[in-house]
């Protein structure tokens, strides 16, 4: 098989169906459309969700909750992430993203003690959890907030 001579499956690429073409298209003329009307004009239609004019379905059922605009995101790295850098080193937020461990700090970076550390490293980075922090110094490594 050569790439000039690929071709796609039988049956599952079809033509556009070409309307207003003419009376033999079975698809001329009014093109599919009907007579009059507001679906028969250009740009007719309701926007979505219209009813009608009936209070549509998103505005009658209850608002829950807000969003904090305070709120501070951080980006997650757990333990097991750690096991790639060499025994000693120190991590620290601008080697993690330097290394594609992290593409986005966010509001900053949070290690999280999912799955087991083997090495002794020393680890910089804006908020550890209780168990992250544990397995870290367990494993004979140093924890700093920075």
């Amino acid at each position: 098989m050569k790439l000039h001579e690929l071709k796609p499956a039988e049956g599952s690429r079809r033509n556009r169906k070409r309307i207003g073409r003419g009376i033999g298209s079975g698809t001329g003329k009014t093109s599919g459309k009907g007579h009059k009307g507001q679906n028969a004009r250009s740009g007719g239609g309701v926007r979505l969700g219209f009813e009608g004019g009936q209070i549509p379905l998103f505005q009658r059922l209850p608002k829950r909750g807000f969003t904090n605009i305070n709120r501070k995101d951080y980006a997650i790295v757990n333990l097991d992430t750690l096991n790639r850098f060499e025994e000693g080193t120190e991590v620290t937020p601008e080697l993690l993203i330097e290394t594609g461990v992290v593409s986005n700090a966010k509001s900053g970076i949070k290690i999280l003690g999912n799955g087991t550390l083997e090495k002794k490293i020393t680890v910089k980075a804006n908020k550890f959890s209780a168990s992250a922090k544990e397995a870290i110094e367990k494993a004979g490594g140093q924890t700093e907030v920075v």
